[in-house]
């Protein structure tokens, strides 16, 4: 019987990821969710029918949490320029770090995408849709750059993330602040500003 409390499933979910990040996906068992969400056991099989299930939810749940605030929207109304596109960088860089276990989580959802056509699916849907997000967001608002600025964006922020992450000894956050900066300047010619 699969069960409907929507705050119980999100403790799940979150659960779910903070063993992905701890554990690997190895370690992301029903009970070892049931010990984190400190929930009786068997909960977790109550709400995701199997382990492909579970997967597949934590990594939407991922997306979830990490919808930029207003504030950072409300950054798309601002001067458009290629300090404003910094700006954008820099909080979603730090949005994403800040949410550590998630990152490392999904970067074991990826891996486990490699096998599972479902979660492959479900990850290519999600990350495409945030792309376009991005580049429609980035063209819609006038933004300097065009519709490749986000991608560029996007695959230089993402491997700087990871190094913070992962090997923090790399780049410490000034460092990681300066490749920011760097890394849009060199996405946006001079030109475009």
């Amino acid at each position: 019987m699969v069960r409907t409390n929507p705050e119980r499933r999100q403790a799940l979910l979150d659960a779910s990821i903070e063993v992905l990040a701890r554990e690997g996906a190895r370690g992301l068992t029903f009970r070892a969710v049931d010990k984190e969400a400190q929930v009786p056991t068997g909960t977790t099989s109550n709400y995701f029918p199997n382990r492909d299930q579970l997967l597949v939810q934590v990594g939407n749940r991922y997306y979830e949490r990490l919808v930029p605030g207003p504030e950072a929207m409300t950054k798309l109304h601002a001067l458009r320029s290629r300090e404003t596109v910094t700006e954008l960088m820099t909080e979603v860089v730090e949005r994403v770090t800040r949410f550590r276990s998630g990152y490392l989580a999904i970067l074991e959802l990826r891996l486990e995408a490699t096998r599972r056509p479902e979660l492959q699916a479900l990850l290519t849907a999600r990350v495409r849709a945030d792309l376009d997000f991005n580049v429609r967001n980035h063209v819609e608002y006038g933004m300097p750059g065009d519709e490749r600025t986000p991608v560029i964006l996007y695959l230089a922020l993402n491997w700087l993330i990871l190094d913070r992450l992962t090997l923090p000894d790399i780049f410490d956050e000034k460092q990681a602040a300066e490749l920011v900066h760097t890394i849009v300047e060199r996405a946006i010619p001079a030109e475009n500003d």
